[in-house]
C-alpha cells in the first residue's frame, strides 16, 4: 500500500510479520554468537568444569603440552636437598642462607614408606679392599664402623625367554621283551593356553595388559619386541588376544553378567567405536561400545558390550532380567526398559549450565548471570553430596531429604520462571529445557540412599576404553571388537577389585585350559572378588 506522497505503508499484519522475522533473526544471531564462544572455548579454553582459567594460565597449559618432562621436573624439589633450580644464585650477588624445617609432601612420604619397607630385592655393597683399609693418619688397619644405606629404584625392561617343555615318555622293558604290545606312559603336562602356538599364559596376559590397560596398540608392541630382537608379528599377537578372549574369557564374562543383573543398582553409558570391516556398512560408519557397571554398594563389576548401532534394543537385550534402578544420561534409548527405574545424571545437568556460562559474551558478564545462578544450584547439590561420601545409605537419604530437597524445590521454581524468559534455542534455554525434561529422573536420588547423584561412576569406567581408542583408533573386525569388549570387561573388573590385571590373566590362562568350564564351583573361585584367588595377584598396598 502506497501513500499519495510516495511513502510505502504496510498493514498491521505485515508489520507484525516483520517484527516476528526480526525477532527470529535476533535469536539466530544470539545462538550463533553463543556457538562461536563455545567453539573458541573448546579450542583454547580449559576443559575442566571446576573453574575458568585466565588467558595466561591457558597459554601456560598449552605450552606445557610440549615440555611436560621439563615442567614437571622443575616444579618438584630435589629428592636429595629439597632445593629447586630457582634457588640457585648468580655469581657475585650477596646472599644469606636461611635454614628451616618443612614437612615432606605426602607423595614423598608415601614413596619413602614404600621404598624402605621390607627387604631390598637386590643388595649392592661397596667395601674397601684389604690394601685400602689403611688409616691415612697412622697407617693402622681400618675396621668396619657402620654402614650408610641408600635405596633407589631399578627398572628392568620386559624380558622374553624361549622356554623348552620336555615331556618324558616311559616304557616297560619287560613288556618290550615279552609282550607283543608295550604300554607307553607319558608324564602329565598342563594343557597350553592355545594349542600349536608359541603363546604361554604369561605372554598372552602381557600382550593383553599392554593393549587394554596401558593403551599400547599391537603394532607398537610388535615394534617394541623387534627392538629386543623378538620376531613377533602383530597378526600373531592379534590371534593370541582374540583366541584367549573367545575361548577363556567369554565364559567368565557370561558369569559376571549373570551376577551383574542380580544387582539392584546399575549404571549404563555408551561411546562411539569405528570398526572397519562390518558387513554391509562403510568403514567410516560409527559403531558403539556400551558399558554397564555396578553401583556403589554392589560387587565391583564393569562389563562392555560392542554393538553396531545405538538402538534401544541393545540395552533391552543386555539388561533382560534386571529389576532395579539404572543410572543413565539423557539418551532416550534407555526409556521403556521393563522393570527398570531410570535415575538421571546431575553431572550432565551441571555441564549444560557450565556450557551456557561459557557461551555468554564477555561484554554481558556484568554481575551474576542466569547461567551462573543455574550452575550455583547444581553446585549446592554437590556440596551436600561431598559431605556424604562415607555415609551409610540411610544417613545419605536422611540428609538429602533435609538439605537437598529444599534446594531442588527452589531450583524447580527458578527453572519454571526461566523457561518463560529465555530463548529456547540459546545455550541457557537448552540447559533449562534439558533439566526440566529430565526432572523426574534427576530428583529420584532422594528416594533411596543407595542411589548416586550422577552417572560419573560409569563415565569413569568408559575412560580406559576412550584413552585406548585414541591410541589404536579403530577395530579391524566385529570379532576383534567383541574380543576387545570382553577383555576390557575382565581387566577393568580386576582393577576395580584390587587385582593386578597381568597376574590375574596369567592365573586364569594357567588354570582354565585344565579345568571343566561347566563346573560352577570353579567359576566362583575365579571371580575377581573370590577369596580363593592367590594373594600374589592382588595389588600391593
Amino acid at each position: 500500500m502506497t501513500h499519495e506522497n510516495g511513502t510505502i505503508l504496510m498493514t498491521e499484519q505485515e508489520y507484525e510479520a516483520l517484527q516476528r522475522e526480526k525477532e527470529q533473526l535476533r535469536q539466530q544471531v544470539v545462538y550463533l554468537e553463543e556457538q562461536i564462544h563455545l567453539l573458541r572455548h573448546r579450542l583454547f579454553g580449559a576443559s575442566s568444569e571446576k573453574r575458568r582459567k585466565t588467558q595466561a594460565e591457558s597459554d601456560s597449559v598449552q605450552f606445557s603440552l610440549f615440555n611436560e618432562a621439563e615442567v614437571e621436573a622443575d616444579a618438584q624439589p630435589s629428592e636429595e636437598t629439597g632445593e629447586t633450580d630457582a634457588e640457585a644464585t648468580s655469581e657475585g650477588v650477596e646472599t644469606e642462607t636461611i635454614t628451616y624445617e618443612r614437612r615432606k609432601p605426602r607423595a614423598a612420604r608415601e614413596r619413602d614408606a614404600w621404598l624402605y619397607q621390607g627387604e631390598a630385592d637386590e643388595v649392592v655393597e661397596y667395601r674397601l679392599s684389604d690394601d685400602e683399609r689403611v688409616c691415612p693418619k697412622c697407617a693402622g688397619e681400618l675396621h668396619e664402623m657402620s654402614r650408610e644405606i641408600t635405596r633407589r629404584v631399578k627398572i628392568i625392561p620386559a624380558q622374553m625367554k624361549k622356554v623348552e617343555y620336555v615331556r618324558y615318555v616311559y616304557a616297560c622293558r619287560h613288556c618290550e621283551a615279552q609282550d607283543v604290545e608295550t604300554p607307553v606312559v607319558r608324564a602329565p603336562m598342563p594343557k597350553p593356553v592355545q594349542a600349536k602356538s608359541l603363546a604361554t599364559p604369561e605372554a598372552v596376559a602381557y600382550v593383553m595388559t599392554k593393549k587394554f590397560v596401558d593403551g599400547m596398540p599391537l603394532y607398537r608392541q610388535e615394534q617394541q619386541f623387534a627392538r629386543h630382537g623378538y620376531p613377533l608379528s602383530r597378526q600373531t599377537l592379534a590371534n593370541w588376544v582374540v583366541y584367549a578372549a573367545e575361548t577363556w574369557l567369554e565364559p567368565l564374562y557370561a558369569k559376571l553378567r549373570q551376577v551383574l543383573l542380580a544387582q539392584r543398582y546399575l549404571h549404563a553409558d555408551e561411546t562411539t567405536l569405528q570398526v572397519l570391516h562390518e558387513a554391509g556398512r562403510a568403514a567410516q560408519t560409527q559403531s558403539y561400545m556400551w558399558v554397564y557397571r555396578s553401583g556403589m554398594d554392589g560387587r565391583p563389576m564393569v562389563l562392555y558390550d560392542y554393538q553396531e548401532t545405538r538402538s534401544a534394543d541393545h540395552p533391552r537385550r543386555f539388561l533382560a532380567g534386571f529389576q532395579g534402578y539404572l543410572h543413565v544420561d539423557g539418551y532416550a534409548g534407555y526409556e521403556g526398559l521393563p522393570d527398570v527405574t531410570l535415575v538421571g545424571c546431575w553431572a550432565h545437568a551441571r555441564r549444560k549450565f557450565d556450557e551456557a556460562l561459557k557461551a555468554v559474551p564477555p561484554k554481558e558478564r556484568k554481575g551474576k548471570t542466569a547461567a551462573e545462578e543455574g550452575l550455583s544450584f547444581c553446585n549446592a547439590l554437590y556440596a551436600v553430596e561431598k559431605k556424604l561420601k562415607n555415609a551409610s545409605a540411610e544417613e545419605r537419604q536422611r540428609v538429602r531429604m533435609a538439605k537437598s530437597k529444599p534446594i531442588l524445590d527452589a531450583f524447580l521454581a527458578w527453572l519454571e520462571k526461566q523457561e518463560q524468559q529465555v530463548l529456547p534455542k540459546s545455550a541457557l534455554g537448552r540447559a533449562v529445557n534439558y533439566v526440566l525434561k529430565q526432572w523426574p529422573k534427576l530428583i529420584r536420588c532422594v528416594e533411596d540412599g543407595h542411589l548416586e547423584i550422577d552417572n560419573n561412576r560409569c563415565e569413569r569406567s568408559l575412560k580406559p576404553f576412550v584413552i585406548g581408542r585414541k591410541n589404536w583408533l579403530f577395530a579391524n573386525s566385529p570379532r576383534g571388537a567383541r574380543a576387545s569388549a570382553v577383555t576390557y570387561s575382565i581387566v577393568e573388573t580386576a582393577k576395580e577389585n584390587g587385582l593386578n590385571p597381568t597376574a590375574y590373566l596369567t592365573y586364569l590362562f594357567e588354570r582354565m585350559p585344565n579345568m571343566d568350564l561347566q563346573d560352577e564351583a570353579a567359576f566362583e573361585a575365579w571371580l575377581p572378588w573370590s577369596e580363593a584367588l592367590p594373594e600374589g595377584i592382588r595389588v600391593k598396598k
